[in-house]
């Protein structure tokens, strides 16, 4: 074989094998996304002959109560959003003060542009959301004074309060925050150090120790992972993409092509 017809065969090659090389890096250093916790079923179907199981995921339900502002509000009013809850009471003092001061610094880490002493929050993707579990003797005013107390941006942090039978129903039906713990959680009174993560979809995505410094940066990471989750319902821009580059693999075919008739051609001449 020339050095024309080996030159040819390796431009040939070259190109759609970089691209195998990239696609196979890209997916090597995909990130380990934070894992769903709460199945709710298991949906079968067939698909080109093979039977696919799809998890379906519990959404947990919306509720109503009461900031530190006096304000009615809905847990999901702002779609969207990532949550990050926890449980409290005014009166603790054991953990809660702890509880309240990592959270705290929790909302800080996501202070927009990284500098505290503007106190300029970005609320536009994360809200922080403190349960009273002791809701009949944490009015809004009690609540409004410990928010103060303990340096609490009401912009994207609320301290929630109302009806006792709500919050607890919440926290065990909906949160679940009882399951997948090694520290028991009484379901007469919900004291306990756990961080909850809620993704976009309103369904339960970590659950965290929010007395431990590892247990919290692990809970930072994960929120920023969740911010760049792909949205599964939709086609995947990336593959889409790989898709589109039609004029790519059209000058491969016609390379090859060439190659192929050329390499015939002086084959016939010889």
């Amino acid at each position: 074989m020339s050095k024309k017809s080996l030159y040819g065969l390796f431009i040939a090659l070259i190109i759609p094998i970089g691209c195998y090389l990239w696609l196979k890096s890209a997916s090597d250093t995909a990130v380990s996304m934070p894992r769903h916790y709460l199945l709710d079923t298991v949906v079968s179907h067939v698909e080109k002959g093979k039977t696919i199981d799809d998890s379906i995921w519990h959404t947990t339900k919306d509720i109503r109560l009461v900031n530190q502002l006096g304000d009615s509000v809905n847990l999901y009013q702002h779609a969207g959003k990532i949550i990050i809850a926890d449980f409290f009471f005014t009166s603790c003092g054991s953990i809660c003060p702890k509880l309240t001061r990592n959270m705290a610094k929790m909302q800080q880490s996501f202070t927009r542009g990284g500098n505290s002493r503007k106190k300029v929050l970005d609320t536009n993707f994360i809200q922080f959301i403190s349960f009273s579990v002791d809701p009949d003797r944490d009015s809004v005013p009690v609540i409004r004074e410990y928010a103060n107390k303990m340096g609490v941006a009401s912009d994207n942090w609320w301290l929630l309060t109302g009806n006792r039978d709500s919050i607890y129903k919440f926290a065990f039906e909906e949160m679940k925050v009882d399951q997948f713990s090694t520290e028991p959680v009484s379901p007469d009174f919900v004291h306990t150090s756990r961080f909850v993560l809620i993704d976009k979809r309103m369904q339960v995505r970590g659950y965290y120790n929010g007395l431990d410094s590892a247990s919290m940066l692990k809970l930072a990471k994960d929120v920023g992972y969740l911010m760049l989750e792909k949205d599964k319902t939709k086609k995947s821009k990336v593959f889409q993409d790989i898709v589109d580059l039609s004029w790519l693999w059209l000058v491969i075919a016609l390379l090859v092509s060439s190659f192929v008739y050329y390499f015939t051609k002086t084959r016939l001449k010889n």
